[in-house]
């Protein structure tokens, strides 16, 4: 506690809530932490519509009816009827396979995402002499925030990706590709090396600069905005607005991106690890657009929305407690 002297203001309990902050010595590692708790909590909340999603998706792929594989086209339609057909053919645990390397991804990327946009927020060239963040300079960080997090946790969504689609390999009569966290990462390695590890990346990134600028940019405007011109106070049903906001702009932004991720990710590859479907994001993108509609790059949309409204909201009410909670100021 600092030392006070004589003729001091008297000390207030507001007072003594603005000292018990955390030391100054580390703030990014308390909000890396802090942002990876909330969001590993919303991730196993929300997680079966993500699994949902992912099947939806997957489904109907064209480049796997040129191949040949046409008649395993997955028996789902909509994300109600694809839920219900993953718990009757394969249990309801399995609305959850591929949950342990989709928490680990979130300590990673959220942990990294938010620490790198409040940096770029609270930088001199950020809000500057002002307490105002422009709407362009929020844009640029959320989409800077969400591309370097996304790529340091690339390698656990490429592992995510390949378990949550191993129900329905078993149901097409298909060999099992990997066995759990361990053994899909020793596998993708003993195949594409390193560099295997960050196949579809680029559309990876690509879909998290959409995604941040969706979530971040759009959590932290209407939030702030509802600060300087309503009389919310910050608490909990400012959060809540300003997340249900930027779900929805999240999911609009990202959802193309995600399509043609999941699908190079999800895609078989050759002995030197090359993918066998798609040569790049572009070529995936020109496929799916030609082969099923533009609006194939919508596939999933609704459980997209319906998983990132409830993630945006589990995560911003958790992640704003918790730093309320430890003496961290609000987001």
């Amino acid at each position: 506690m600092t030392s006070r002297s004589i003729g001091d203001p008297p000390w207030t309990p507001q007072m003594a809530a603005r000292e018990r902050t955390l030391p100054d010595s580390w703030p990014r590692l308390s909000k890396f932490v802090l942002s990876a708790c909330a969001a590993s909590v919303a991730e196993l909340v929300t997680f079966p519509l993500d699994l949902t999603k992912t099947r939806l998706q997957i489904q109907g792929e064209a480049a796997l009816k040129q191949g040949g594989e046409a008649g395993l086209a997955g028996p789902y339609r909509g994300m109600v009827r694809t839920a219900v057909g993953i718990v009757q053919e394969e249990g309801l645990l399995k609305l959850w396979q591929g949950a342990t390397p989709a928490v680990y991804r979130h300590i990673v990327y959220s942990g990294v995402r938010m620490v790198a946009y409040e940096q770029i927020r609270d930088s001199p060239s950020g809000k500057g002499d002002s307490d105002i963040f422009p709407l362009w300079k929020s844009v640029v960080g959320g989409m800077t925030a969400g591309a370097i997090g996304q790529f340091f946790a690339s390698p656990t969504d490429l592992v995510k990706v390949q378990m949550q689609m191993e129900g329905k390999r078993r149901l097409e009569g298909k060999p099992p590709r990997v066995r759990g966290v361990y053994h899909a990462f020793v596998t993708i390695l003993s195949k594409g090396g390193i560099r295997g590890l960050w196949a579809g990346w680029v559309p990876n990134v690509q879909r998290a600069a959409l995604v941040n600028m969706g979530d971040l940019t759009t959590y932290d405007t209407v939030k702030h905005f509802l600060l300087r011109n309503t009389n919310l106070k910050d608490n909990s049903i400012c959060h809540s607005i300003s997340s249900i906001c930027s779900g929805l702009v999240a999911a609009t932004l990202g959802t193309p991106a995600d399509v043609i991720k999941t699908r190079i990710m999800n895609q078989p590859r050759d002995k030197h690890g090359r993918g066998i479907l798609y040569k790049s994001s572009t070529d995936c993108f020109i496929q799916a657009v030609r082969g099923e509609g533009f609006l194939s790059l919508y596939k999933g949309f609704v459980p997209t929305w319906m998983r990132m409204a409830p993630w945006s909201l589990v995560f911003w009410l958790t992640y704003e407690q918790i730093r309320r909670i430890v003496g961290v100021s609000s987001f």
